[in-house]
């Protein structure tokens, strides 16, 4: 089967972090890549964020980083839940997804935050940009 072009549409998938259970039947690249690529997929003409972001601390600091008008990465409703279209892709706010971009902060000190706390803005010494492309449905070998 070809790959498929998913980065060509105006729909963009964001979050702080992914679950990655919701890989299943897909070939998935994981990928580390420059903030550019980011700002190139929400500066198309027509661009929608659909986010599942679940902190409001690091929300804030990601869109100032980004250059993005506060509240451009906010979710739709409280603590949305990414979940799996029918073929197996993400899905959130009704909209399937080929393309799912993954921004988390970097913490001074290499650690994280304590649990059920975010990240200080003062704590964060950089970012780390992921892209998730769901390439390819796996059709052999599973069991």
């Amino acid at each position: 089967m070809a790959k498929v072009d998913w980065d060509a549409g105006t729909e963009v998938l964001i979050g702080n972090t992914f679950p990655v259970t919701l890989v299943r039947g897909w070939r998935v690249a994981l990928e580390e890549v420059p903030a550019g690529a980011l700002r190139d997929a929400l500066g198309r003409a027509g661009a929608r964020v659909h986010s599942f972001w679940g902190h409001e601390e690091t929300r804030r600091a990601a869109e100032a980083w980004l250059g993005l008008a506060e509240g451009a990465l906010a979710p739709r409703v409280a603590r949305p839940a990414v979940r799996l279209d029918a073929a197996g892709r993400p899905t959130l706010d009704g909209v399937s997804f080929g393309t799912c971009w993954v921004l988390s902060p970097d913490v001074a000190g290499g650690g994280r935050p304590a649990p059920g706390t975010a990240a200080a803005p003062a704590a964060m010494v950089g970012w780390h940009l992921l892209r998730l492309r769901w390439e390819a449905p796996v059709t052999e070998g599973l069991a």
